[in-house]
């Protein structure tokens, strides 16, 4: 706690100069604690929030950190403005304040993308701004006071650093394992935003005495935790509305895990998975994409028996391998386990796959697909699926970089066959054609190919193996809905405005799969 002033007898005699006099002030550690970790939350929302509504960017989530460092800067600078006399009075202030912007940034900010669209970037660049300011102002203002009572400069600078960086430790822990998955963005927000206000009005309370407008400032401090636990209460609900109104679809199901947002939309006979906001199938013609993403590669091999599937853990890529009756083992690697028990144990989710993940022939495996593989032992796999999300941040392109396909390439069975895909050869050719030259650089020859799926557009695949003279083949297994021997030869075509330009290897210390994919499709933005 904060101590009182130098005429409050109680404390007067502990605190003097050249003491260890940060002993007697437990409250004010716990202050520093909370604030530290109030702070990295709000920076941490404002990342998570502009990864799921705009897509993740490594560009948009460096400048999201790099505006909030900036303006903590400003905030310590402006911090030495405030009055001696009042040091107290505003960090109460400025606790509140942070305790109601951060609090209801993550509510203010869904509804701003839903229903206004194009200010929400100047909105969150202007909220990160604000919140920065004003967490910088923080802990310089902790520091004066302790000057003021008289701790020693050793003890007053290691301990409140220590708690700082305390504090940022358990919030970086614990934002991602527990607050996002089982409060969701917007009700953690206000959580931070309940402690920074307690902090406030604790203090108003235990300091009354010396504050000359310890009553304005109480009133104040309770109009803001009364706010937002009315936003606590509704938290929900406003996203709830936001989300309706930016999906456009009846939302079905949405939760946060700790590794995505995952939401389910549904109109009439059309249900829609979305991942981080970005669509990854819907019902009317993910049977093209799906399609397209096996049957070229798993047609051409026969004697197929054991097949792998990296990524898609909604089991309709499963779905189409189960539909060759050789094949005897498959195998699904998908990290996110909320994903794999949604569409296995939901009914009407797993009727979309068929209920493939239910079938004793296939095997889930919840782990990263990079560390399964380098720890995987056994015979070798006759096809290998990568159905990976696009490799929009460098987290995921490191699943399309050049040690991954060789690591891919030392699993297969002799014959085998890698299919990756690999997103829109139109849209983003470059990033296209950067995995067809990571696949050539990793020692494997490519065919390259492309399906219509009006969904996404042209959508680009890329077969792969060890030997070259690759072959589209003529037949395929009874029931598809798109492909038939005449469609599948033609994917295999690339017409002259698509041809590939010049473009390096995805590389894991260069990563420019990720480069190109953020340039391509900002292009397309414009």
């Amino acid at each position: 706690m904060l101590p009182q002033s130098r005429s409050t007898p109680d404390l007067h005699d502990s605190a003097t100069p050249g003491t260890d006099a940060g002993r007697h002030h437990p409250g004010l550690i716990v202050a520093v604690f909370v604030v530290a970790s109030c702070g990295l939350a709000y920076e941490l929302i404002a990342g998570a929030l502009a990864s799921y509504l705009l897509g993740e960017s490594v560009l948009r989530f460096s400048t999201i950190i790099g505006t909030y460092l900036f303006a903590m800067g400003v905030g310590s600078h402006l911090s030495k403005y405030v009055d001696e006399k009042a040091l107290l009075a505003r960090f109460i202030d400025i606790e509140l304040m942070v305790g109601l912007l951060g609090g209801l940034s993550a509510c203010a900010l869904f509804l701003i993308y839903a229903w206004a669209g194009s200010p929400f970037r100047v909105s969150l660049y202007a909220l990160v701004l604000l919140i920065g300011v004003l967490v910088g102002m923080e802990i310089p203002l902790v520091m004066r006071l302790l000057h003021q009572r008289k701790q020693a400069f050793e003890a007053l600078v290691s301990r409140v650093l220590t708690f700082d960086y305390l504090g940022a430790l358990a919030v970086s822990l614990l934002f991602p394992l527990v607050f996002a998955p089982l409060l969701g963005l917007a009700r953690t927000a206000v959580v931070f935003g309940l402690l920074n206000a307690g902090i406030g009005l604790w203090l108003t309370h235990r300091y009354r005495a010396e504050l000359p407008q310890a009553r304005a400032l109480k009133l104040r401090g309770l109009l803001v935790l009364a706010v937002l636990l009315a936003a606590l209460a509704w938290a929900q609900k406003l996203t709830d509305a936001a989300e309706a109104g930016l999906y456009g679809d009846s939302v079905v199901h949405r939760e946060t895990t700790p590794f995505q947002r995952i939401v389910l939309t549904r109109w009439q006979d059309d249900t829609r998975l979305y991942l981080n906001g970005n669509l990854q199938f819907s019902t009317r013609d993910e049977h093209r994409y799906h399609e397209a993403l096996v049957h070229p590669a798993l047609a051409a091999l026969p004697q197929a028996r054991r097949v792998l599937v990296l990524g898609g853990g909604d089991g309709l890529a499963v779905r189409e391998v189960l539909k060759y009756p050789q094949i005897e083992q498959v195998t699904l690697i998908e990290l996110d386990p909320a994903m794999t028990r949604l569409f296995r144990d939901t009914d009407a989710l797993a009727a979309l796959n068929a209920h493939a993940l239910r079938d004793p022939r296939v095997t889930t495996v919840n782990a990263d697909a990079a560390q399964w593989l380098e720890t995987a032992a056994g015979p070798g796999w006759d096809l290998i699926i990568a159905d990976f999300p696009d490799p929009s941040h460098y987290a995921l392109g490191k699943l399309y970089a050049v040690p991954m396909y060789r690591l891919m390439a030392r699993h297969l069975a002799p014959g085998g066959l890698i299919v990756v895909q690999s997103t829109s050869p139109w849209y983003a050719p470059r990033a296209y054609w950067c995995v067809d030259a990571t696949l050539r650089e990793a020692g494997l020859h490519t065919a390259p190919y492309h399906a219509s799926v009006p969904s996404f557009g042209d959508w680009g695949f890329l077969i792969a193996g060890r030997e070259a003279g690759y072959r589209p083949p003529s037949a395929l297994p009874a029931g598809l809905r798109h492909l038939d021997a005449r469609t599948l030869a033609q994917m295999f075509d690339f017409p002259p405005d698509m041809r590939a330009p010049a473009v390096e290897p995805n590389r894991l210390n260069t990563q420019m799969l990720v480069h190109y994919f953020e340039e391509d499709w900002s292009r397309q933005m414009r």
